[in-house]
């Protein structure tokens, strides 16, 4: 088979693995699990052979006419280029391991069928955004994965909780893609064509007439898809569903798609200074935000939910300094230890036997319990730490690096500003990033919480997928020197500057964290007992009412109980209550766009009720008066006929006669 054969079976397995498991679902469930992982595996599987083939060389380029529009044609195309073949490399790898893992988490539960159809599903039009070349034909993949996002968020809806998160999910990513289909078709206007190589051309030699309009519009989609502010509130939400599908959105499908999106179109971007400078700005409100809000939260999926946030971030933060292959790196690496940290927690809720002890702050003796999840987890942290030699710290040491080189001007493609914007950003985010992950680690497997149930040990099947994910998580940062072809022929080599910098606020920030983790361990166990429920942040105060006011799920108390062995209140100081409540923007967006929309339904519901629906019943009832009145007319009686007709005949005989004399008079 040719490359490109290959290329289309890729997307093409987990589709038809998602329609006969929806099939067979019910008729013969023993077909399911095969089903959701075979078709999966084997699409990994051709995804390596069609990343040798194309071996970090020239793209290669097919294309089909879809149909005639008697405008800007729609072609069925691919386009296969380093970019494209490592990145699908990654989805079928997490989406292998969380099919895999799910045969496990998931196996007593009634709608497992539905769950690992639309997971394939999911993994197939995140495939189809990755390889496509044709801008509508990626918008059907993006798009299939926000429906598929929605049902599976929503997968427990008998709990409120996940109904209001994938609801949400749904209609805020649904926001940024009305500007988004609007600056597709006008990018397409302008460049004549959208096909992605066609668009890049006119991009690159000035063809596109709106080039800041159009990228502010497909940054709004972006941002709501790849969780960045203000459009990332969705995201820790999002965590109401099951763990599996947190890995997979996370860390290979649907945030993934909008930095890969303007990774593949960086030109079109990069042809307006103010559109690159926005994408700094938003990239660095972003890190340093979310990872504030991370050190504040006591759910660990929410901890790691806002972790996602910064990485991308990061990987936004590159490409505003016109750096793709530096934010795709990120994005692999990123891929592989944060599907590795969603599963370990997953590990770690199936332990303790329910969704509802994932809070940190009731956590205790867990690593010798599951030994598995402690390893591999204390290797992901390090790797998100961006502690060498894990991957994390090769990845995120090219974004920084090449927000230096644009900082001290070596860049033709990104203003120098936007450099220093992402440098300064990036460095706090890491001293940030090293403190919550240090916090969860102490939390989850030193914390003095109350001993969970044991629910014996955990399927071999999820054990072994952590272990799976460790490797990459442990050494793709080494292979930097071997996967340049498939990066633009760009070196992504550590730089001694950065990387000293870099390292040295990672360690401050998780020393700092140990050290004052030992010391409110000391206090609180000199704290007597009574003294914790007095504390006025103990019931959750705010962050319960705002979670309630805007019908945001509050997984164990979002602040959780008050904790006096928290670090995170003592590095945070008054600033912890505003950061664990995500800086009130869900309150914000009630306040400014939520109750107005709620108060102009009412008016109209008002209006209809009370306005038109007096002048429609007004219109009706003149009719259906006369109508009552010749209804009572027809009795059916013979008698009452007659006597009417005779009265009739000598109403008239009496007017004849009148007339009749009237005009004898005359």
């Amino acid at each position: 088979m040719t490359t490109t054969t290959l290329a289309v079976l890729v997307p093409l397995l987990p589709f038809l693995g998602a329609a006969a498991g929806l099939l067979l679902g019910r008729t013969a469930p023993g077909y399911v699990r095969p089903l959701a992982v075979l078709p999966t595996l084997a699409a990994f599987v051709l995804a390596i052979v069609v990343a040798v083939d194309q071996g970090g060389g020239k793209s290669i380029d097919a294309s089909r006419r879809l149909t005639p529009t008697g405008s800007v044609p729609i072609d069925l195309a691919l386009h296969l280029d380093g970019f494209a073949v490592l990145v699908a490399v990654l989805v079928g790898l997490v989406a292998t391991c969380v099919q895999l893992y799910s045969t496990g988490y998931l196996r007593d539960d009634p709608r497992y069928p539905s769950y690992a159809a639309l997971v394939s599903l999911f993994t197939s039009a995140m495939l189809l955004v990755v390889y496509s070349g044709d801008l509508m034909v990626l918008l059907v993949g993006w798009e299939i994965m926000g429906i598929c996002s929605y049902f599976l968020v929503g997968h427990y809806w008998e709990t409120p909780e996940a109904r209001a998160a994938s609801l949400k999910a749904f209609l805020v990513t649904k926001l940024g893609d009305v500007p988004f289909l609007i600056g597709l078709f006008a990018l397409a206007t302008d460049a004549g064509t959208f096909r992605i190589t066609g668009v890049v051309q006119a991009a690159l030699t000035g063809g596109i007439d709106h080039p800041t309009l159009i990228a502010l519009l497909l940054l709004a989609g972006v941002a709501g898809k790849s969780a960045q502010f203000p459009l990332h509130t969705w995201l820790p939400d999002a965590m109401a569903g099951p763990t599996p599908v947190s890995a997979l959105i996370h860390a290979a499908t649907m945030v993934a798609a909008g930095i890969y999106f303007v990774a593949r179109l960086l030109p079109v971007f990069a042809a307006s200074a103010a559109a690159m400078t926005v994408l700094a700005v938003m990239a660095a409100v972003t890190m340093v935000g979310s990872a504030l809000a991370a050190l504040a939260q006591d759910d660990i999926k929410r901890v790691l939910a806002y972790s996602t946030i910064g990485q991308l971030g990061y990987m936004s933060g590159a490409l505003a300094v016109g750096d793709r292959g530096a934010a795709v790196f990120h994005l692999l690496s990123h891929g592989a230890f944060k599907a590795l940290l969603f599963l370990a927690a997953g590990v770690i809720i199936h332990a303790a036997g329910t969704n509802s002890l994932s809070a940190m702050s009731r956590m205790d003796g867990l690593a010798k319990r599951i030994p598995d999840a402690y390893w591999t987890m204390t290797v992901a942290l390090l790797a998100l730490a961006a502690i060498p030699p894990f991957a994390g710290f090769f990845s995120k040491e090219a974004v920084l690096s090449a927000a230096e080189h644009t900082a001290l001007g070596d860049s033709t493609v990104a203003p120098q500003g936007t450099g220093w914007i992402v440098l300064i950003a990036g460095l706090f985010t890491a001293l940030l990033t090293a403190a919550y992950a240090m916090r969860l680690w102490l939390m989850a497997f030193r914390g003095k919480g109350a001993p969970a149930p044991d629910h014996g040990r955990q399927p071999v099947a999820m054990n072994a997928v952590l272990w799976v994910l460790a490797i990459p998580s442990i050494g793709f940062g080494l292979t930097t020197g071997y996967l340049d072809d498939w990066f633009d022929g760009h070196a992504l080599t550590p730089a001694l500057t950065t990387s000293v910098l870099s390292t040295g606020v990672a360690l401050v920030g998780g020393l700092v964290t140990y050290a004052t983790w030992r010391h409110t361990s000391a206090l609180a166990a000199r704290t007597p007992i009574g003294a914790v429920a007095a504390h006025p942040e103990a019931d959750g105060g705010l962050v319960e009412e705002e979670a309630i006011a805007s019908h945001t799920p509050a997984y164990g108390d979002i602040a959780s109980a008050y904790d006096p062995a928290d670090p995170g209140r003592l590095l945070l100081g008054p600033l912890h209550r505003h950061a664990a409540t995500g800086f009130h923007l869900d309150a914000v967006y009630r306040t400014l766009f939520v109750r107005p929309v709620l108060a102009a339904a009412s008016l109209v519901r008002f209006l209809d009720r009370e306005v038109v629906e007096t002048y429609v019943q007004g219109a009706g009832a003149l009719p259906r008066w006369l109508g009552a009145a010749v209804r009572k007319a027809q009795t059916g009686n013979v008698q009452t006929y007659l006597s009417a007709l005779l009265a009739g005949s000598a109403v008239l005989a009496l007017v004849a006669v009148v007339l009749a004399n009237a005009n004898a008079g005359s």
